[in-house]
């Protein structure tokens, strides 16, 4: 089985590189980045589409979709929870602490990145008991650094640089 992972395109609170929960839509320049990422897979036919339920995500997925209604989202594939540091900017906290796998440190009332990669990994383990030949997923950077301690390994912990930026693909095998 093939994954094709896409981080959603660009959002307000990316430009303003702050954490973010809120349900926001595409920025024109984040609509024009997902409109040249689906000249790209035009030529893939996938047996399902899976998205994060968040509008983002789903609004990516329907831009590459042409608009397709069948559309499956599934809330593992959520962002991190950010809590009460949404809307703050990243300067705020130490990010490669956050992005740290072995960090002790919890910020507010955010997701820790263990549980986060956990709700993560049990989508994966769910997926290998599918027979599909190709995925389209959508989501978000967090679930893509997700998907790198699962196929690449945890490592030394570090996430803060393994996340896909937006209208990012990259290609899993499982």
């Amino acid at each position: 089985m093939k994954i094709y992972l896409v981080r959603h395109g660009q959002v307000k609170n990316n430009i303003l590189n702050q954490y973010n929960s809120i349900d926001e839509d595409l920025t024109e320049e984040g609509i024009k980045q997902v409109e040249n990422l689906k000249k790209k897979i035009k030529n893939i036919n996938f047996d399902i589409v899976i998205s994060s339920p968040l509008l983002r995500a789903t609004h990516t997925e329907y831009i590459l979709t042409n608009y397709d209604d069948k559309i499956i989202t599934d809330d593992r594939i959520r962002e991190r929870r950010c809590g009460n540091l949404s809307g703050q900017p990243f300067e705020m906290i130490n990010r490669e602490e956050y992005w740290n796998y072995y960090s002790k440190i919890q910020y507010g009332i955010s997701e820790n990145i263990q549980d986060f990669f956990k709700r993560v990994f049990d989508f994966i383990d769910d997926l290998k008991t599918k027979n599909y030949k190709n995925v389209l997923i959508t989501a978000h950077s967090g679930v893509s650094k997700a998907f790198s301690a699962y196929f690449e390994g945890i490592k030394d912990g570090k996430f803060l640089k393994r996340g896909l930026k937006n209208s990012e693909l990259k290609i899993y095998e499982l």
